[in-house]
């Protein structure tokens, strides 16, 4: 089955009764800015808000959560603050902190109507453009706790069903589970034509041997300091804990391998579960880098694709290969998986984890340099899965700027 699967308030106070009808004001993408981040910071730093002039430039040319990341100077500020005040959007006062000082405020949430879902979700709208339920779900954390994607769906919908729309469905993007929403609060962006032609072959341009050429450059000039971050990047997230938990519950004490291990992060998690686990990757200098860090895992230099049987056991009770697949293009993952799901015993489960989606750039920097990085096809993988008899296949999609998919599939026992 398929599952898919997280010092000064307002200029004037809210009104208690709530008005629908409210003509939408068209703003300029630096009004735009602007309101928004005297929305979020409003929010975020409270302590510090209302906002002087240098710290709304900073609050607007900010590098993240920002969709273009921008470089207005003090006069095009000043000028959209202008601007945001005579909508009724924004407003100035003098703060008597010693030295009289100047700070700006949002005043939208009043003239707008907003409700405290509703202002999260334009927030972020206003600040990074486009973006799908999942999406928003993430990024309004720190604005306003949504219990699920449906309740950011449900608002979505009461915001579209205003007299006065303030957001706007714009379908989806191919290849893409979520619909996109926009802001109705200025120009809605330009949409570029027919639909980009998604090649997730472009990673054999030049063939599986210049491909794999590249990988091997790239990984034997890895750092300690990407080891560190893929090694964080496993620990901020609970829920590949879980998965991976399960997969050690499903080897059910059977050796495990871990095709493409890297520095061995995913294995030394595994065996601190418990789990029998070896570790293959077929960079030495990425083994000789998991050695050195997991000194108490077992770790062997060999290729995914000829992965052989384990020295103890028949089969494997459980194969992860976790961030791996994304380097090969679609037309090598059913020869990939067969050879896999050769390899495992009746009832022993194979666990991925990659990216998916859909993109023209089938690249990605990895240290120094660009490799191949395809971002698969949900549908596809799971034919892939099928072709090579693995049954009962679970699924998660993690929505986020690149979409994640875990699947979990076993080998069935013999009729």
């Amino acid at each position: 089955m398929w599952r898919f699967v997280d010092a000064y308030r307002d200029l004037c106070a809210v009104s208690t009764g709530r008005l629908r009808s409210v003509t939408l004001p068209t703003l300029s993408p630096e009004e735009q800015r602007v309101l928004g981040s005297l929305l979020e910071k409003e929010i975020t730093v409270p302590d510090t808000y209302p906002l002087t002039l240098n710290a709304l430039r900073t609050a607007c040319n900010q590098k993240s959560s920002r969709e273009p990341v921008t470089d207005y100077d003090d006069r095009t500020l000043q000028d959209a603050v202008r601007a945001l005040k005579d909508k009724g959007l924004a407003g100035v006062t003098w703060m008597d902190y010693g030295k009289r000082t100047l700070k700006y405020a949002q005043s939208a949430s009043k003239t707008l109507d907003l409700a405290d879902d509703e202002r999260a979700l334009l927030t972020v709208l206003l600040l990074r453009g486009p973006q799908a339920p999942g999406e928003l779900k993430v990024r309004t954390e720190r604005l306003h706790g949504f219990a699920d994607r449906g309740a950011v769906e449900e608002c979505l919908t009461r915001m579209a069903a205003r007299d006065e729309p303030l957001v706007k469905d714009l379908g989806r993007r191919p290849g893409q589970q979520d619909h996109r929403w926009v802001h109705l609060l200025g120009d809605l962006p330009v949409e570029a034509g027919p639909a980009v032609v998604v090649d997730r072959e472009q990673a054999l341009a030049d063939g599986a041997a210049a491909r794999d050429g590249r990988l091997a450059d790239a990984f034997a000039q890895l750092s300690d300091d990407h080891a560190d971050e893929r090694a964080q990047q496993l620990f901020d997230s609970p829920f590949e804990w879980w998965v991976l938990t399960r997969a050690a519950e499903l080897a059910a004490g059977r050796p495990v391998a871990d095709v493409g291990c890297g520095a061995g992060a995913v294995s030394a998690y595994l065996a601190d579960l418990g789990a029998d686990v070896t570790g293959f990757d077929s960079s030495p200098q990425q083994i000789m880098c998991a050695r050195r860090r997991h000194s108490e895992v077992l770790f062997e230099e060999a290729d995914l694709r000829r992965l052989l049987r384990p020295a103890t056991a028949a089969a494997w009770g459980g194969i992860v290969a976790w961030d791996v697949l994304n380097h090969f293009a679609p037309s090598e993952l059913p020869a990939i998986v067969r050879g896999l799901a050769g390899t495992l015993a009746p009832d022993g489960v194979l666990v991925l984890a990659l990216d998916a989606g859909a993109s023209d750039d089938a690249t990605r920097s990895l240290g120094d340099q660009i490799v191949p990085w395809v971002l698969h096809d949900q549908a596809a993988v799971r034919a892939v899965l099928a072709g090579a008899g693995l049954a009962d296949v679970e699924a998660y999609l993690r929505l986020g700027p690149v979409d994640r998919l875990y699947v979990l599939a076993r080998r069935p026992t013999a009729p």
